[in-house]
């Protein structure tokens, strides 16, 4: 806590200013100038805080000021924190706030505008309000590549019947340089988060002093540099071969999918633990989390928004009813037809939930999280990096993104199968084309299952194994070929019906790609931590 020199006040870090200002008194002052002087080199690596650690999950943040924490920013647990003075590991460096509190609401709000199926809750105000300021800590990579370089490269041409290859030795001198090529230094902050947001201007670091935290929150660093280190230098080779591959003299380099960092001389110079800003909040639902962030320096804003199922299907029935009146306007199905393509939709909507089921499992696994590998589950981190797969932090996709393909392949083959049935009503060959429905049924629905069964909840498990058994009454309608129609619009009406049941299915499975379960940090919690 900084005391205002003139009336005694408690200075807090005003952003528009950029400096420590008095609400009291309104006086501001430089934030350097109540920095002490250093007795040895170990206390300068170090300064004095208060660690609130959160009684329920175990999670920490830490503050200069030691005015008690209400509620908890990562569980959102609404219970005051426990409080202790300790020493943090000092940084080097940091980006102080930019944004203020009221411009992360409005970044945020912007956001929500198009989010018109979200739950209410969103949009409260007491809600937006809880945005709280954190600093989380990152560490800052330095890295050259400087020296000769000797690379390979090649051109293809064809004369007359012939294909001619011309191989080249391409070399030079290279002088790159990268600068504060930043990764998130806490297990607490998942990495698609880090990335969503980024990036920030490490030109405008300034040197650390705690001053600028007052008034504010820090997340505490406990992942090394050295996870990040190889992940540092691949992105900063494959950006030196992308540029080169612009210059004439290389325009001939061969294309790799997995350069080696050794062939540009690429070594990290140096590395520094910096702080940036991040705004803060947390909805908590169930046994389920939402974070909202908005970054602290440029206003980009990230939020993990679920979906409101009821306003979803309202939306989507107010949307259906104009676009099955003009379908009926336009087209004309036979009946063997219509319940070809319910048997289409159906296959399509199980091969939808295994997608949806294999992205919960690498979330809910942290597969795509490599601060939080390395510090609760570092053997799988080891066989990740032993395979040779890289790291590519992945945020759920929108299901919009996922249903517009599985629309446009629908409409393909429906079109496809539409023009066929009508050349040919033989009963044989539809029993035929229904077989090739089971078929890819029993397939796309197996690994359904197999990965529904991983997924919290198992849900879809259920409408899959009705998806079975529509299609196999649809298929017996049409081995059977009965002469009343009212079979086939019953068989289709059936499998409308289990399709419909999927996508509140497919609805959860989206929300717990939404939302996070609720973290349990390794550490006891309250007074329990010594």
């Amino acid at each position: 806590m900084y005391e205002c020199p003139n009336c005694g006040g408690n200075l807090k870090f005003d952003i528009p200013s950029q400096q420590l200002a008095c609400p009291s008194c309104t006086s501001h002052f430089d934030p350097y100038a109540f920095e002490t002087k250093q007795s040895d080199a170990e206390e300068s690596t170090v300064y004095e805080t208060t660690i609130f650690t959160c009684p329920q999950c175990g999670g920490e943040i830490t503050s200069t000021d030691n005015s008690a924490a209400e509620f908890c920013s990562f569980c959102g647990a609404s219970t005051i924190l426990f409080g202790r003075i300790s020493n943090a590991h000092r940084p080097q460096y940091i980006i102080p706030f930019q944004q203020t509190k009221e411009d992360c609401k409005k970044s945020y709000a912007s956001l929500m505008k198009k989010a018109i199926f979200a739950p209410k809750e969103f949009r409260n105000p007491k809600h937006i309000d809880s945005f709280r300021g954190i600093y989380m800590p990152y560490w800052a990579f330095y890295i050259t590549q400087a020296g000769p370089i000797q690379l390979s490269g090649s051109d293809t041409f064809r004369r007359g019947d012939y294909l001619y290859t011309n191989h080249y030795r391409l070399t030079g001198d290279l002088d790159a340089y990268y600068k504060g090529l930043s990764f998130d230094a806490s297990s607490s902050f998942s990495d698609n988060i880090s990335e969503a947001i980024a990036p920030y201007e490490v030109r405008t670091m300034k040197r650390f002093t705690p001053a600028f935290l007052s008034g504010f929150y820090a997340d505490t660093a406990d992942v090394s540099a050295y996870t990040y280190e190889a992940e540092a230098k691949g992105l900063c080779t494959e950006e030196t071969f992308h540029m080169l591959e612009k210059e004439p003299a290389f325009s001939t380099l061969s294309k790799s999918s997995k350069h080696n960092p050794s062939q540009l001389n690429t070594r990290i110079s140096a590395t520094d633990l910096t702080m940036f800003p991040v705004w803060f909040m947390s909805y908590r639902n169930g046994d389920r989390i939402a974070y909202a962030t908005v970054n602290g320096q440029t206003g980009k804003v990230s939020a993990d928004i679920p979906v409101d199922i009821k306003k979803y299907l309202l939306g989507s029935l107010i949307l259906a009813v104009p676009i099955f009146i003009l379908l009926n306007l336009f087209f004309t199905l036979k009946p063997a037809t219509l319940l070809s393509l319910t048997a289409i939709f159906g296959i399509v909507t199980m091969i939808i939930t295994a997608v949806e089921a294999h992205k919960i499992i690498r979330q809910e696994a942290h597969e795509d999280d490599r601060g939080y590998l390395a510090i609760n589950n570092p053997q799988k981190l080891s066989e990740t990096d032993q395979k040779g797969k890289g790291y590519k932090p992945k945020k759920a996709k929108s299901l919009s993104v996922l249903l517009i393909p599985a629309i446009y392949i629908c409409v393909l083959l429906g079109s496809t199968m539409t023009g066929f049935l009508t050349v040919s009503s033989n009963r044989t060959m539809h029993s035929a084309m229904w077989v090739v429905y089971l078929i890819a049924a029993a397939i796309s629905g197996s690994i359904a299952l197999a990965k529904v069964s991983r997924t919290p909840g198992k849900k879809g498990m259920v409408p899959i194994i009705l998806h079975f058994a529509a299609l196999t009454i649809g298929y017996s309608v049409i081995l059977f070929n009965p002469v009343y129609d009212f079979f086939f619009y019953g068989a289709a009406i059936l499998i409308l019906g289990v399709i419909f049941f999927s996508l509140k299915t497919i609805m959860d499975q989206h929300n717990i790609l939404s939302t996070r379960p609720l973290p349990q940090f390794k550490r006891t919690g309250g007074d329990d931590r010594a």
